[in-house]
């Protein structure tokens, strides 16, 4: 690529970029004053996504698990319920997702 061509590739990439983030406000928005409110859908959207998301996240990690063979899936199922208990106990999302990365990978490395 001739330095043009990066130049363009990078100025696209740009206002891609841009339109994707500004877009959705433009048309979500119920355009009644200047402190545009957002419409009830995207309310809705965004009271709903973030536990959907959570949910696509656990059948994601546990869908290899093979309860035939090895571990049966041990260290997955023990590190999961250890970020449960963390997150119900502490209610910090930063703190269950890092305890339960580093008992998976105790538990992976060191004992299973």
């Amino acid at each position: 690529m001739t330095i043009i061509q990066q130049v363009i590739t990078i100025a696209i990439a740009a206002v891609t970029n841009f339109i994707t983030r500004w877009l959705p406000f433009r048309l979500f928005t119920s355009g009644k004053d200047e402190q545009d409110e957002l419409s009830p859908f995207i309310k809705g959207i965004g009271a709903f996504l973030p536990a959907a998301i959570m949910g696509m996240l656990v059948v994601y990690c546990y869908r290899n698990i093979n309860l035939l063979s090895g571990n049966h899936g041990l260290p997955d199922l023990i590190a999961g319920l250890i970020t449960v208990v963390i997150h119900l106990w502490r209610q910090s999302m930063f703190l269950s997702l890092i305890v339960g990365t580093v008992s998976y990978i105790i538990l992976i490395n060191f004992i299973f």
